[in-house]
């Protein structure tokens, strides 16, 4: 590692935006103390989730005599909430309001959304442009043009009935995007927000075709996915590489395409799309994090880790505190082992310094300092070894300091464990369960000739400050 060298920009692309349970819950004070707890240590700026028009918000109702009518104070309640705590609104427009939908089935969700097509694409395209405008009239153009607006979730599966799926997902986006874009030609309007990284260059053909607003395009994938859905092949690709190599895949279609300079947003990642308790909950996230932001600099503009707590539902009320749930901070608000490595890897510096390691990531802030993460990878289901890390500084370095996060720093998992796995701790258990999720302070590090050595147990995460 040459801290004088070529350095290039590392913008913080993993932690602008973070997904959420559905709309509704944001209204809740868990939601919110949590979504204050992660911003602080990360700093992010959007948020998304599902269900913004269905019929708990009560956007999009039809009266006795037929008629549309379009109710927007809980939606006010919801956005107010987010711009109150520092992020805006990535608006995920769905589901399908019942008073629009063709049929009345319900998608399998505990809160049973409704994934179907309108009877009417122009009353969906009035719906979405009352949305839109409501926006712009109580908050401003100015403030708006800061969001975007994604049209629905995950149309290559089971969220979207239309058949055949894409032709009737893209009639679905055309008037969606016209909507916004007459409700003011300035606001950001994109899709096909896929499961599995799908129809990225297709819908980018179609909107080119048909002269369709097309801001940004987004799509997701989680690192379980297999690679039949992704790539259409029967590869063994681990899980620390998949997200990876569906990034480069969807960066590549958009480089090929008639608009190469497209916005890529990843609005959901994570490294399983199952609940997996080894996997969400524990320490193996850190690792895995920040080796898929090595890998993934450079062909994103933003991805969006899904979610950023366990206020949420789609399989009902959480059993247990530690059910694989997707987020961050887990009932209760105890911090999970991923919240402090978010912390950690918040640290990083805003230029990349190249370091000949697949374990590490060098970085360097505008005053100097030189922040390393380090990490030793192993895969959920391994016991592994511990490794040791030989680390050069550089001889004008000053003090320098070490963070770690392992089964024992700032990962409450284990002693939830030995307390017997409660389903519902007591509040004493609760405390204490916070209190381990506490992430130590920087220790100091002695140098002996200019280095040291820095153990470190499987799963673990470190981040190295070098300062000057």
């Amino acid at each position: 590692m040459d801290v004088n060298g070529p350095a290039r920009p590392f913008p913080h692309f993993w932690e602008e935006m973070f997904g959420s349970g559905r709309a509704i819950l944001s209204l809740r004070d868990s939601y919110q103390e949590d979504l204050r707890s992660v911003r602080r240590v990360t700093g992010f700026r959007y948020v998304r989730f599902h269900g913004i028009l269905n019929d708990e918000t009560g956007i999009c109702t039809r009266d006795p005599w037929g008629h549309i009518n379009y109710n927007f104070t809980y939606f006010d309640q919801i956005e107010d909430g987010l711009l109150a705590n520092g992020v805006r609104p990535f608006v995920e427009l769905s589901f399908m309001p019942a008073a629009l939908a063709a049929s009345q089935t319900p998608h399998a969700f505990w809160y049973k959304p409704l994934p179907n097509p309108p009877r009417d694409y122009e009353q969906w395209g009035e719906l979405v442009y009352q949305v839109a405008r409501h926006a712009i009239d109580r908050y401003g153009k100015d403030e708006v043009r800061q969001w975007y607006f994604e049209v629905w979730n995950e149309p290559n599966i089971d969220f979207w009935t239309g058949q055949p799926k894409q032709s009737t997902y893209f009639q679905l986006y055309d008037a969606a995007a016209r909507a916004v874009k007459r409700a003011d030609s300035e606001l950001r309007v994109g899709g096909p927000a896929t499961a599995q990284a799908a129809w990225v260059g297709d819908l980018i053909a179609h909107c080119e075709k048909g002269h369709v607003p097309l801001d940004f395009v987004s799509t997701h994938v989680y690192a379980n996915d297999s690679s039949q859905n992704v790539f259409g092949t029967n590869e063994v690709i681990p899980r620390s590489d998949m997200v990876a190599r569906a990034v480069q895949k969807v960066h590549n279609e958009v480089a090929r395409s008639t608009r190469p300079l497209l916005p890529i947003i990843w609005s959901e990642y994570n490294a399983s799309y199952l609940t997996e308790p080894n996997v969400e909950d524990t320490p193996f996230m850190g690792p895995w994090l920040a080796n898929n932001i090595r890998l993934c600099d450079g062909l994103a503009t933003m991805m969006s880790y899904w979610t950023f707590s366990d206020v949420f539902e789609e399989q009902g009320p959480a059993r247990t505190p530690f059910f694989g749930g997707y987020g961050l901070i887990a009932p209760g608000h105890i911090p999970k082992a991923a919240f402090n490595d978010f912390a950690l890897l918040h640290e990083l510096g805003t230029e990349r310094i190249a370091i000949a390691s697949t374990s590490a990531l060098a970085t360097k802030k505008p005053d100097g300092t030189v922040v390393l993460a380090v990490w030793n990878y192993w895969r959920p289901e391994e016991q592994g070894e511990p490794r040791d890390f030989r680390i050069e500084v550089p001889s004008a370095a000053g003090t320098v300091k070490v963070r770690v996060v392992d089964a024992d720093h700032g990962s409450p998992v284990d002693l939830w464990k030995k307390m017997g796995s409660p389903a519902w701790p007591s509040r004493d258990q609760q405390r204490d369960l916070i209190h381990a999720a506490e992430l130590p302070p920087a220790q100091t590090v002695d140098l002996t000739n200019g280095a040291f050595t820095l153990t470190l147990a499987p799963h673990a995460l470190a981040t190295i400050e070098i300062g000057r």
